[in-house]
């Protein structure tokens, strides 16, 4: 029997399961269910009731199977136990798997290591251009005036830009933005294209992931050891970033990634750890001068250690206060931030590739004619006459320099510019002027109000566009503001001796976090790694999971909102709630497509041609039995080393093949083979391919009257690109392969008995 369908132009047999093979990215709701009554819908949102409605009907839902399918492929997290597999493990002697447990932790080093560097040498880059560029701003107000100052700021910034847009645009698109969502969709099986290559790594500084080529470094050509690099590389980057090494791990474990081993726990942390000595390192050499304008500083960015933080019930009314405000905030934050980007998408960037590098520029031009413009509108404060905390006044106020806590900008001596210690600084020492402890009156409440709206505005309209920029710290630039006004607002009445200005200030930066990324354990000990003060705990902990609960009555957390807007087939950890009302059966819609054990060549061939699937059910007598699942790539292969054979009878593993698993391993870099550049001769067409050896002979596997609910958590929990569904009736036989789309599944059925 030979039962080989085409079902259409879909984008990918991906994940499949099968009395038909099921793909959980196949089944998108139109109108989303989610939107209506799902679990997961806003609080506000929902409807009174779960069930469905009066007119539910099972084919409605199947009608939505196979929508919009995403022409993305799928990675194969799953460890393909094929003979040629089990003969390679049988094989390996001590040495060859000392070797492979060598090299793993080799890597994990040396990526620790490396972006150890690589984040040292940004913010080394970043503090030196910043403050040249701050210094000769200010030196040519003293000199010229406003005009010839602004246009020397404005002009660097929009150089700058247009340098980063330029590269981000015409060589590394995938470079653009922070990278969280397209590391979220990797490690959640999606295979987002270009984010790994060398374009992205030159363009963006750095990179999670390196091509894996040398013939030394065979043991790690598949995705299951490359997810674990890349969540460790996930978890190194935060922590070079904002020099939280055990919050690099936590936000790795609770944000990016979808599937956690307890081994890859270990090697994360000491990941980490690598990245903390070097960062140490390269901070003690630098106090010496040896960085230029780069500060000493040291692992603890926002110091507040020893500051007044006594408290009681009165002061837990303010901090709920501020986790609302946080929450409302955030999700409006993302709210409007994805209608802008859907706004720039639909109008501007598809229709002109260099709109986006306009867009950028004349983000940066707004952006230096508000930073510059308003403070030089602002009125001047007097200097305190005292000392403020860890500033002593006097000689020092104003403070002409590049970071200070009073900026003297164009006021006369003895006078500084509130305003400008905020907008006239890099956002790291703004952020450190708004944790500044035992400083009150500092700012006013104007001032405040003002920064606030113009950092929260700007921050709508800046993330998503043609640059490598993040989200972290204009986060907490906006939640700092609010939550700073809040403690101007509360010493009168709780008095001095209470929670510190610069405390409540943290407290509106975990509180905007929570509202707009919805994370909560890993901010919580990021924040607690950049400001140095345990005693903070229980109100950051308070004000996170306020913010949190608040945010998520409204909308997604912004990276799950830029994962939908790049259209990535990313699959939620719980299943959809009409999924409940479907069996894994109800869900199949096409007939497979399927070989037999040993099958011709140009059967095979015609096959790959036609379909663009990448894993086919292999049965054996009569299609009677499942003899496995075999991958498309190594089909290709069998095809490209011409492992054929005369007759159909024949066995290609008794022949003591020389094909070995190495020949069999996934590519480091490319799009691999593909089915238009192998040439097979008339002659190779009548000879036969053997797939048993090559097979999957353990693939998953449910039957058919499962829950669709149940089978999606199977799936999504095993971290599968495939699974097959059996029917319950022992006379219909298993299999069929669907694309990974924007949901969840895509079935078919075979008969066991052709007629």
């Amino acid at each position: 029997m030979e039962q080989h369908h085409q079902y259409g132009t879909e984008s990918d047999a991906d994940t499949a399961m099968s009395p038909g093979l099921i793909s959980p990215r196949d089944v998108e709701a139109v109108p989303n269910p989610r939107d209506k009554n799902g679990l997961h819908t806003p609080l506000l949102q929902r409807k009174k009731t779960l069930l469905p409605d009066a007119n539910y009907s099972v084919e409605q839902h199947q009608a939505m199977i196979g929508a919009n399918v995403s022409p993305i492929e799928s990675l194969d997290y799953e460890l393909i136990e094929n003979e040629l597999f089990r003969q390679d493990w049988r094989s390996r002697t001590k040495h060859e798997i000392l070797e492979y447990v060598f090299l793993k932790w080799t890597f994990v080093f040396l990526l620790g290591l490396l972006t150890g560097l690589v984040g040292f040498g940004i913010n080394m880059a970043v503090e030196n251009i910043a403050g040249a560029k701050f210094l000769a701003t200010t030196k040519s107000m003293s000199a010229s005036g406003f005009m010839p100052a602004f246009l020397l700021y404005a002009g660097s910034n929009v150089g700058l830009i247009l340098v980063s847009s330029l590269l981000c645009v015409y060589i590394s698109p995938a470079a653009a933005g922070s990278g969280i969502p397209e590391v979220k969709a990797y490690l959640n099986g999606v295979d987002t294209p270009n984010i790994f290559s060398l374009k992205t790594l030159f363009v963006k500084g750095g990179s999670r992931k390196y091509h894996l080529t040398w013939r030394w470094l065979r043991y790690f050509k598949n995705d299951r050891d490359r997810r674990d690099l890349v969540t460790c590389g996930s978890a190194a980057g935060v922590a070079a970033a904002f020099r939280a090494p055990v919050g690099g791990v936590l936000f790795a474990l609770e944000e990016v990634t979808s599937w956690w081993r307890g081994p890859l726990l270990w090697r994360a942390f000491f990941t980490t750890a690598v990245v903390a000595v070097v960062l140490r390192t390269g901070m003690a050499w630098c106090k010496g001068g040896s960085c230029g304008l780069f500060g000493e500083g040291g692992l603890i960015i926002f110091d507040v250690e020893g500051v007044k933080s006594e408290y009681g019930l009165l002061e837990l009314f303010p901090v709920v206060v501020l986790g609302i405000i946080g929450g409302v905030l955030g999700s409006a934050f993302n709210h409007l931030n994805s209608k802008i980007v859907l706004f720039f998408g639909a109008f501007l960037n598809k229709r002109w590739r260099s709109a986006k590098v306009w867009q950028a520029c004349l983000i940066a031009l707004l952006t230096a004619s508000i930073s510059f413009g308003l403070p030089w509108f602002a009125e001047c404060r007097p200097c305190p006459e005292h000392k403020i905390g860890q500033y002593p006044i006097g000689a020092e106020c104003p403070t002409h320099g590049r970071a200070a806590n009073f900026k003297g900008f164009h006021c006369p001596d003895g006078t500084y510019n509130d305003l400008a210690n905020l907008f006239f600084n890099t956002n790291d020492d703004a952020t450190r002027n708004l944790f500044s402890t035992g400083t009150p009156g500092e700012f006013r409440k104007s001032s405040l109000l003002i920064y606030l709206g113009a950092s929260y505005f700007l921050a709508v309209i800046t993330y998503g566009i043609a640059v490598p920029s993040g989200l972290f710290v204009p986060s907490i630039l906006c939640g700092a503001t609010y939550g700073r006004l809040v403690g101007m607002l509360m010493t009168p009445i709780a008095g001095d001796d209470r929670l510190d200005e610069g405390v409540y200030a943290l407290l509106g930066a975990a509180s905007f976090l929570g509202g707009s990324m919805r994370m909560t354990v890993s901010l919580c000990i990021i924040l607690l790694e950049l400001t140095n003060n345990l005693r903070m705990l229980p109100l950051i902990m308070l004000v996170l999971l306020v913010s949190k609960t608040v945010g998520d009555s409204f909308n997604d957390a912004v990276f799950d909102i830029h994962v939908q807007l790049k259209g990535f087939p990313f699959l939620d950890a719980h299943p959809e709630p009409f999924m409940r009302h479907l069996t894994a059966r109800e869900a199949i819609k096409y007939t497979p497509v399927t070989f037999n054990a040993v099958e011709r060549v140009g059967t095979v061939v015609d096959v790959l041609t036609t379909t663009r699937h990448n894993a086919f059910p292999v049965l054996e007598e009569n299609g009677a039995v499942l003899c496995g699942l075999v991958l498309r790539y190594h089909i290709m292969v069998l095809l490209e080393k011409r492992a054929f054979l005369d007759h159909s009878d024949d066995s290609y593993i008794e022949k003591k093949p020389a094909l070995t698993s190495s020949d069999f391993a996934k590519p480091g870099s490319g799009k691999g083979m593909r089915i238009e550049y192998l040439h097979v001769t008339p002659e190779e067409r009548e000879k036969y391919l053997d797939l048993r050896f090559v097979a999957n002979t353990s693939p998953y596997t449910v039957v058919e009257t499962m829950s669709l609910a149940k089978a999606f958590t199977l799936f999504r929990q095993l971290g599968l690109r495939h699974l097959c569904v059996i029917p319950k009736k022992s006379r219909t036989e298993v299999c069929s392969l669907p694309p990974r789309p924007t949901s969840w599944l895509h079935a078919s059925f075979v008969p066991k008995e052709q007629h």
